[in-house]
């Protein structure tokens, strides 16, 4: 009945005859270019309008891009297929098979899909941010950049890494830098017959002389154990994450200088060991 309905609309038309039984397709053309303009325009506004959102909630830029540009060519697929409807093609064919390959082409990278996904909860959760240094999928390096299916890093040695984002979410994830301030603990032994009280005060007075040790927490000097040959110390030391490696050697090089002016004896086969990770 309501194809009988458009059949007599469409003889109401004024134009030739011979053009009457063309008509049909000719509105349905029309109508398909009138969805296809407004769908595609309301995609572009959905993108710019997802794009602002998400950016007044801080979402970092990559992931912000994504969502918007994914959200838009949803849009433009579905405007597609109304359009497709309106010229007479068959659309629960296209859709079934459109569903198809999307499940073909997951199996196929189901690999990189998880590290997308990984990449994503990455950049909502923020474990870490770029010019954090961590210690993440197996590496440890300074954040150059968070992509979506892998993070950058640089390594102390001036090695570029790109660590899939699945190695990373999928292990523990150590964050040196985000607190702002980083413990070194020294380690040193001198001989035995030494005065524990007077060692120990040398160490906290060498710490404090250094300047770029922080003062709270104050430094701290601990005895902690007999060693083959000498009595073991450690010193903890706190300083701004980015003087991590100079106020070890400026707190070493102090100890050292200190010890000897105290006449406290360091045995020559003694190792200073060095527990807190490299930066």
């Amino acid at each position: 009945m309501l194809g009988a309905a458009k059949v007599q609309t469409m003889n109401e038309i004024p134009v030739p005859e011979a053009l009457q039984p063309y008509m049909p397709l000719v509105v349905g053309i029309v109508t398909a270019l009138l969805i296809f303009v407004g769908g595609w325009l309301l995609a572009k506004w959905t993108h710019t309008l997802v794009a602002k959102l998400m950016r007044r909630r801080s979402v970092d830029e990559s992931l912000v891009r994504f969502i918007a540009a994914f959200a838009q060519i949803m849009l433009i697929a579905a405007t597609v297929i109304a359009a497709l409807s309106q010229v007479g093609v068959e659309t629960t064919s296209l859709v079934a098979l459109l569903g198809s390959v999307g499940i073909a082409v997951g199996l196929a990278l189901q690999g990189n899909l998880a590290n997308f996904a990984s990449g994503v909860m990455l950049l909502i959760t923020r474990p870490f941010t770029v010019g954090d240094y961590v210690e993440g999928g197996g590496k440890t390096g300074t954040i150059e950049e968070i992509g979506l299916f892998a993070t950058m890093m640089t390594t102390p040695e001036n090695h570029r890494v790109f660590v899939p984002n699945g190695s990373i979410t999928s292990n523990p994830i150590t964050n040196f830098t985000s607190l702002g301030k980083r413990r070194a603990r020294i380690e040193v032994g001198v001989a035995y017959g030494s005065d524990i009280d007077q060692v120990t005060e040398a160490l906290i007075e060498a710490a404090r002389s250094c300047q770029q040790v922080l003062d709270d927490p104050a430094p701290q000097a601990m005895f902690i154990g007999f060693g083959a040959s000498s009595l073991d110390f450690a010193v903890n030391v706190w300083s701004l994450s980015g003087n991590f490696l100079s106020v070890q050697h400026a707190v070493r090089r102090a100890i050292y200088d200190r010890l000897a002016a105290e006449g406290i004896e360091i045995p020559f086969n003694q190792v200073v060991v060095h527990h807190a990770p490299p930066q």
